[in-house]
């Protein structure tokens, strides 16, 4: 049999889904794609490979409104993807696939987003050539799709701009604003598995893209054909500018600038042990906290860039096993702190020495909290903000990060707004924020303002004046920001505001737990916890999808004992928030229970998994009170995981 018999064979057997087939079958005639990606699909069809071709080729793979990321290692990969494996284990090529991230896809993405971005320049009056910043952390194929990328863009006639090695992913968001691009993307999986990569979209604002400019890029993605594809195969580096180290320092001033209080910094720098988990955190962070005086002690195993993240299952800082030997060499050198930064240094997590000198990790949202009541108050200690609070002041977190920042932020007198998911939705905020104030100055004062140019005290001014100063936000997820100069999550100026809130408590004589149980005192204990569900490839992807239908068509009514007194639904309920802006529908719901208790529900859109976050708060009535009634919520909190996950796994399977 040819090998498209045998692909239709494996379709009659039920083997291959029939998009499978469809998809193969394209791909398979394809005489203009290099041979190697037929004898790929040859050798996975002649071993019979079904699983793995399925999960290859059972859908073109998506570009969602922030991007495409996937796999670019096959599960089973093919001799001829794999060929000469570079020193860090990398193949000679990304997996063949409709559903994986590869030259293809990559190139698609880039054709499609000058096509819009092209289009976009021309209706709005512009003569601007389109200028596109790209930048990528250290994971396999990072630097050739940075490269492939770049040199696309200008084969279509634009401009491009790259980094002369790894940058992290809030560095991109400032880069965009600084060269004044028309765009911007990062190659990163984030905290991803090792096999995985991706392309992050930027609009022009910073911020990754949102509508309307995400659904008319994804549209033009979706219209590129394969055919267009191979005459940008081959990368031509001749037009691409490359940005030096002379480019990183407006970035770097930046990071000085996140410090409120200089004074307490220079009196009692914290001892921090610091470790990107092989990724590109150092490259920024280190330099900032050195100028700042800061002890920064490396771990050597893990500061080196390595794809492969070898010394942890997951270069998360979400997870505890991935600061293991952070841990130890604080322990061994007596730091104060341990941070850690994901790959591409959008995201941070902790430890902490409690009163016995044990190191303790705090959750994404206990750092949130805790920072952003640190930065109110000193930001009203320096007078930047009223004493009393402004309406005009906001902290913005997503539904699903801890009610406790709302409630820190409207006990200091600040407004909060909940977003969805996703930074993204912030980075909008700070755009309509930003065009509000410049709107207001020119119409009141007859002024117009070169914004960028501002420091962040002038821009607090202005901002308080005429439109709303954004103080403090973050998610759950370990990702913060304070500033609108750039427009996405920042470790390295979360790293920083953390040193400096080290700094205040060691000069207090005060630990991290006891500054976080005095909040508790003030506002009442929250508890959070998040379940993950993982489902993976063609068969997984349709179980997180009966979950998130169930929700929506037969809506849980308890839990046991618990009743669900609440019910949202995001996609169909219209959603108000504090600002009076409607919230984009979208699959997720928020159910309120007679506990008190409540919790999230939405599929992630980066990784194959249905996340569930919980939600609880008690009162405390007396210090004495608080160690019971900690192990009272979470006696409570296991019984509501253990039910709402055992739902899940029944609705998964209906």
């Amino acid at each position: 049999m040819s090998l498209i018999e045998k692909i239709e064979s494996a379709g009659a057997a039920g083997s291959l889904l029939e998009s499978t087939v469809a998809n193969l079958k394209i791909w398979a005639s394809a005489d203009f794609l290099p041979e190697w990606v037929g004898a790929s699909i040859a050798e996975l069809v002649e071993k019979e490979e079904w699983d793995e071709l399925n999960d290859r080729f059972y859908q073109n793979m998506a570009f969602g409104t922030g991007g495409i990321r996937g796999r670019t290692i096959g599960k089973v990969p093919a001799a001829a993807e794999t060929g000469t494996l570079s020193a860090q284990g990398t193949p000679e090529h990304a997996a063949v696939g409709t559903n994986v991230l590869n030259d293809f896809n990559l190139i698609r993405a880039t054709v499609g987003m000058f096509r819009y971005v092209e289009k976009y320049l021309k209706e709005s009056g512009r003569h601007d050539l389109p200028r596109f910043v790209i930048a990528h952390d250290v994971r396999h194929f990072s630097r050739h799709f940075c490269e492939l990328a770049a040199s696309t863009w200008c084969k279509l006639g634009g401009q491009a701009l790259i980094f002369e090695g790894p940058r992290s992913t809030p560095q991109l968001s400032f880069a965009v604003r600084q060269f004044k691009a028309t765009c911007g993307a990062v190659i990163t999986a984030s905290h991803n598995p090792p096999h995985d990569n991706g392309f992050k979209a930027y609009f022009e604002d910073g911020a990754q893209v949102v509508s309307p400019h995400a659904e008319g890029i994804v549209n033009l993605v979706n219209e590129v054909k394969l055919e267009e594809l191979t005459q940008f195969l081959d990368v031509d580096l001749t037009p691409v500018i490359v940005l030096g180290a002379e480019a990183d320092q407006p970035y770097q001033d930046l990071l000085q600038e996140m410090v409120v209080d200089t004074e307490v910094m220079q009196k009692v720098a914290p001892k921090v042990v610091f470790t990107p988990i092989h990724g590109c955190g150092a490259i920024s962070s280190l330099p900032a906290l050195e100028k700042l005086g800061v002890e920064v002690i490396g771990v050597p195993e893990q500061m080196e860039p390595d794809g492969r993240f070898p010394t942890v299952k997951s270069p998360n800082p979400e997870n505890a096993e991935a600061l293991t030997m952070a841990i130890a060499k604080a322990n061994e050198t007596g730091a104060d702190v341990v941070i850690a930064t994901d790959p591409d240094a959008d995201r941070m997590g902790v430890a902490v020495r409690d009163r016995s000198g044990e190191m303790v990790l705090l959750t994404g949202n206990q750092i949130g909290t805790l920072m952003a009541e640190y930065r109110i108050s000193t930001l009203k200690d320096a007078e930047i903000l009223p004493e009393d609070g402004s309406e005009n002041a906001v902290l913005i977190k997503t539904f699903v990060t801890s009610p406790m920042q709302e409630a820190v932020a409207t006990w200091h007198g600040l407004k909060t707004i909940n977003t969805l998911t996703g930074f993204k939705w912030l980075g909008e905020k700070l755009a309509g924020y930003e065009a509000e104030m410049k709107a207001k100055l020119l119409e009141k004062e007859g002024l117009a303002v070169d914004y960028d140019a501002c420091d962040v005290w002038t821009r607090a001014d202005l901002m308080l004046d005429y439109s709303t100063y954004f103080v403090f936000g973050g998610e759950e997820s370990y990702g913060y920001l304070a500033t609108d100069k750039l427009r996405d999550k920042d470790a390295n100026a979360a790293v920083v505001m953390f040193c400096e809130l080290a700094a205040y408590l060691k000069a207090q004589e005060m630990t991290f737990p006891e500054y976080l149980d005095a909040l508790y005192l003030q506002h009442g204990y929250y508890e959070e916890k998040t379940i993950n569900i993982y489902y993976e490839g063609a068969a997984g992807s349709q179980k997180i999808k009966n979950i998130l239908e169930s929700y929506r068509s037969n809506p849980p009514k308890a839990f046991g004992d618990v009743t669900v007194s609440g019910f949202t639904d995001f996609g169909q309920d219209e959603i108000i928030d504090a600002d009076g802006k409607r919230i984009p529908p979208q699959d997720f719901y928020f159910l309120e229970l007679s506990n008190g208790y409540s919790f999230a529900v939405r599929g992630s859109g980066t990784e194959p998994k249905i996340k569930f976050y919980v939600f609880g708060r008690s009162d405390v009535i007396e210090p004495e009170d608080l160690p019971q009634v900690k192990a009272d919520a979470s006696e409570v909190m296991q019984a509501m995981l253990a039910a709402i996950d055992a739902d899940a796994r029944e609705r998964a399977e209906a």
